[in-house]
C-alpha cells in the first residue's frame, strides 16, 4: 500500500506565498488579515441591522468604502477602522509585538 505524503498548512503557506519575512508572505499575510477583518466588519453590520449605506452614513464615507472594507481588497486607515467598530459598539484592541516584549496599544 502506497503511503501519502501530506504537507502541514504551514508548509504549503511556505511554498505557495514564501518564506516569513519575505515581501510576498509579508503581503499575504496583510490580505489575510484585511479580508478577516472584513469579514467581521459584514458580521456585525448585519448583527447591527444595518445597510452598508447607513454604516457609511454613520461613519461619514460612501457605501462604496463599507463594501471594500467587507470585501477585504482596501486598506482603510486604523483611524476609519475604529470608526467603523465604534459606530457598532465594538471593542477594539491593538496588539503590538516586537521581538522584546508583546503590548496592547488600544
Amino acid at each position: 500500500m502506497k503511503t501519502k505524503n501530506y504537507k502541514r498548512f504551514d508548509e504549503l503557506e511556505d511554498k505557495y506565498f514564501g518564506k516569513l519575512g519575505t515581501p510576498e508572505r509579508d503581503q499575504y499575510e496583510f490580505e489575510l488579515n484585511m479580508e478577516m477583518i472584513g469579514e467581521k466588519i459584514k458580521q456585525l453590520r448585519l448583527k447591527n441591522h444595518l445597510t452598508q449605506t447607513q454604516l457609511g452614513e454613520l461613519i461619514g464615507v460612501k457605501r462604496s468604502q463599507i463594501s471594500k472594507l467587507e470585501k477585504g481588497n482596501h486598506s482603510a486607515t486604523v483611524s476609519t477602522l475604529m470608526k467603523v467598530f465604534h459606530a457598532m459598539k465594538a471593542q477594539v484592541k491593538l496588539r503590538i509585538e516586537t521581538e522584546e516584549l508583546s503590548e496592547f496599544a488600544l
